[in-house]
């Protein structure tokens, strides 16, 4: 497969033209939060520092994410087992080799794993085919043993794809995939092998990272823009379904300093309890293969842009 001017993953269609459905418990927004648990190599660039331009052996940057692991992520794990509300564990892989015990209280709390590569230290855009196969089968495989079932979920490092990635991901068992935000229902994706669904996943928007870092937004700019948002999205979803959904990462929002955003968040959101479902993207990709019209054509040869 090559790349051409065409969409040809999925067709357009407004959402507020589709037809109408609800979620499990009859209600139409969604909510989910993706926290993403990561390990790096030391002395690979692990990304920025955010202060000044890195430099090998980017330690500063290291150090930070480090932070995140140590202290930061049993702060957001309090925030949400307060709240008794569940999370989506986006795992690098060498998380079960750098820190595993780290994970012991999501899976206790049976938080779903879900699928980030082997190491944030690498890119699929960058692999072989050969050897992206062999990257997903063995994040599968060990996340398999480790968690007693595999990953039905995926998000790549750095929300990094190849051409091939999709295809890849139906060929060694992945349900869904979190790579694509094109939209604020759950869609079925095109690929060679078969369909697989996009579950809607804050890349560009209500992510921590591209919010405080990349653009330079307050704490209380994000703060507003998360409440803004959630208001918006279920005042809108008594007509139409949506999914609400929010990535944080343990070194940003694990600070002292961040951590009462989550707080605030998770006591608004739960005032409208009974007009959303709290759930994990997995679910929510589950019940999308049962209220989507499954496309008569779901491979990428015959699909139409």
């Amino acid at each position: 497969m090559s790349f051409d001017t065409k969409n040809r993953r999925y067709g357009f269609s407004q959402m507020h033209a589709r037809p109408v459905f609800t979620w499990p418990n009859g209600t139409g927004l969604a909510v989910y939060f993706a926290l993403n648990v990561e390990a790096f190599e030391f002395g690979r660039n692990p990304g920025p520092d955010f202060t000044t331009m890195p430099t090998a052996p980017f330690h500063r940057g290291f150090a930070y994410r480090d932070y995140g692991n140590r202290v930061g992520i049993t702060r957001i794990h309090d925030a949400f087992a307060e709240a008794n509300r569940p999370l989506a564990i986006l795992a690098n892989l060498s998380v079960y080799d750098a820190c595993p015990e780290i994970l012991v209280p999501f899976r206790k709390r049976g938080d779903e794993f879900v699928g980030h590569g082997k190491t944030n230290s690498e890119r699929q855009v960058d692999m072989a085919e050969a050897d992206e196969r062999s990257m997903l089968l063995s994040v599968r495989e060990r996340m398999t043993r480790e968690e007693g079932q595999p990953p039905t979920g995926w998000l790549g490092p750095f929300i990094s794809q190849s051409a091939k990635t999709p295809e890849l991901l139906v060929e060694t068992g992945f349900k869904y995939m979190l790579d694509w935000w094109f939209d604020d229902q759950p869609q079925y994706f095109a690929t060679d092998n078969g369909p697989i669904v996009a579950v809607p996943y804050p890349s560009m928007e209500m992510n921590d990272i591209p919010a405080l870092i990349n653009r330079g937004l307050s704490d209380s700019d994000f703060e507003r823009m998360l409440f803004a948002a959630f208001d918006q999205q279920l005042a809108e979803s008594a007509r139409t379904p949506q999914v609400y959904a929010v990535s944080i990462h343990t070194f940003l929002m694990g600070q002292p300093h961040r951590v009462g955003i989550l707080k605030r968040l998770l006591s608004h959101i739960a005032k409208h309890q009974h007009d959303i479902w709290f759930t994990t993207p997995g679910r929510i990709a589950e019940h999308a293969e049962k209220v989507l019209e499954r496309p008569s054509v779901s491979t990428l040869e015959g699909a139409t842009p």
